[in-house]
């Protein structure tokens, strides 16, 4: 675990699962490409992340629009409580096409599934 001087989780591995979190609530919208950052901001509730503790985070797309997706994420201890909350804003304009957003092809999919499974279709 990276743990700070106080021996729990560090803020900054807080701040990286805010922005993989992000990132993984506006892919799962459908499209293909994330955008880039432009904000991302933690706030630390209570500590938390003890060596042997476990904390939940939950990512969550708010809203996306035609230029920003705007995402939270938050962390529960393993009683629930909440630890750490997040925001993290990404510039999502690049991610469409004309048609749209730029999307997995459903091929692909297929063979993700095909992968997962390792069961072939042809």
């Amino acid at each position: 675990m990276l743990q700070n001087r106080l021996r729990t989780i560090h803020g900054g591995t807080l701040a990286a699962l805010v922005d993989l979190g992000g990132s993984l609530a506006v892919a799962s919208t459908g499209r293909f490409a994330t955008g880039v950052s432009t904000d991302l901001n933690v706030t630390y509730l209570s500590p938390g992340g003890r060596e042997g503790d476990v904390l939940t985070g939950t990512a969550t797309c708010d809203k996306i629009g035609r230029t920003l997706a705007y995402t939270s994420v938050i962390f529960t201890n393993s009683k629930g409580q909440l630890a750490a909350r997040g925001s993290h804003t990404k510039y999502v304009a690049a991610t469409m096409g004309e048609d749209g957003p730029y999307v997995v092809p459903a091929e692909a999919v297929e063979e993700l599934e095909d992968d997962e499974t390792g069961k072939s279709r042809n």
